[in-house]
Order: C-alpha cells, then structure tokens, then sequence
C-alpha cells in the first residue's frame, strides 16, 4: 500500500498545517513543521502527536515520522522518555545564546546585502515592512509575525551566502515557538523600528548600517521575551 493510498479515509482536522498530496512526502511534512515552528505557529511545551499530526497533512504516519526525527537531530523538536516529540521550552541562557548567533549572522548578512540590493529588492522589503505595521496595527498579530520573519529571510537571501541562511533557518526553529509571546501584552512601539534603519542602510548603501540596524533591531524587538523566560 502506497503512502497516498495508505492515506485515505483520513479526515482533515484544523490545524496549522496544509495537506500534502505529493511526491517526497518527509520532505514536504518536514517543511510544514519547520514552517509552522519559525512562523510561530506551534507553542513551547506542544505535543506533536504522530496519527492526528499526518491526519491533519492528509498523508501516512511513516514519512511525518522520519520529518519529526529529523528535526528532533537538529534540536529544533525534542522527545521525551515516552517517544513523544514536544516543542521545546526555551529557557534564558539558551534564548540569549541564539539572541547571540543571530546578532552576529544576521548582522554579517545584511551588511553583505548592502553591496547587491538593488531598488526592486529594497521596495519588496519596504512592503514586507509595511504589511508587518499595518497588521500590528489590526492585531493580527499571525500576519505580523509572517512579514516579520519575511522581513529577515528576505534581507538574508540578499547577501548571496546559502550556508549562513542554512544556520540561520534552524536557529528560527528553535526560537520562532517563542516569538509568539512577542505580542502577549499588544503590539510594541519602539521609538524607531530597526526595519527601517536598515532600509535606510541599504539605499546608502552602506553595509555597517544595515549590520548595526539588524543587531539592534533583534536585541532591541526581543527584549520583551525576556520577561517570560525563567
């Protein structure tokens, strides 16, 4: 019986994942977790229930099965005693240690990117700005964290450095769970968004700008995790 085959009778359930009914099926359920934890859609401390999890991805449990062990490897999901894989709970010293690593990578990046964006990028990231303002503005707060993670994604692909974004995806999945708390008391005003100093570095050009901008705005937008961390 093949996985698709195997799959039928499955009722979707809600949830934030998307139906796949393709070929390379770890592959593809890998990407939706990934996807689901870097974008905040799964919480710390959540079970991810082998049977209901491929019942919601509308395919068999043996490919969710070696997607969820894989991210297990790259630390980005854990399992406990019992086999169950649950999103991690981060605590201080490991949130700020990723704080760290992306400071740095994320800052190398954009400084990169200074030296190859053109005016059609520099709008697209503009737009992905705008859309994260309006919708913190509506809270919708799903959609602001989206563009968010747009936002930095965007502005790293720019710097032309495939092994740096590699690092910086999985350091996402470890952190993205926890982003979600960024807006549990509303949406932030910082006297100046570190989006748009950067913005601001990249029509200058001018690399150490857009590092400086990046750092700050990481440090700067995540500090209010720090009060939900033990």
């Amino acid at each position: 019986m093949n996985e698709m085959t195997d799959a039928a009778g499955l009722q979707e359930a809600p949830g934030p994942f998307r139906r796949l009914t393709r070929d390379s099926l770890s592959e593809r359920a890998y990407r939706e977790v990934r996807e689901a934890l870097m974008l905040s859609r799964l919480a710390p401390g959540e079970k991810l229930l082998l049977r209901p999890l491929a019942a919601q991805l509308g395919i068999s449990a043996t490919p969710v099965r070696e997607a969820l062990l894989r991210l297990v490897s790259e630390q980005a999901l854990q399992m406990d005693e019992r086999g169950t894989v649950v999103v991690p709970r981060i605590d201080r010293a490991r949130f700020l240690e990723i704080r760290a690593l992306r400071c740095t990578l994320e800052g190398q990046a954009g400084e990169a990117a200074a030296a190859r964006a053109g005016p059609a990028d520099i709008a697209a990231l503009a737009s992905l700005h705008a859309r994260l303002v309006a919708a913190e503005k509506r809270r919708d707060f799903a959609t602001a964290l989206q563009a968010n993670e747009g936002f930095h994604f965007a502005l790293c692909r720019l710097a032309g450095q495939p092994v740096l974004l590699g690092l910086l995806e999985i350091l996402w999945m470890q952190c993205g769970p926890l982003l979600s708390q960024l807006y549990a008391g509303g949406a932030a005003n910082p006297p100046r968004h570190g989006h748009l100093e950067a913005l601001e570095g990249l029509r200058r050009r001018d690399g150490a700008m857009v590092r400086a901008a990046m750092i700050r705005d990481i440090e700067e937008g995540g500090r209010p995790l720090l009060d939900f961390l033990p």
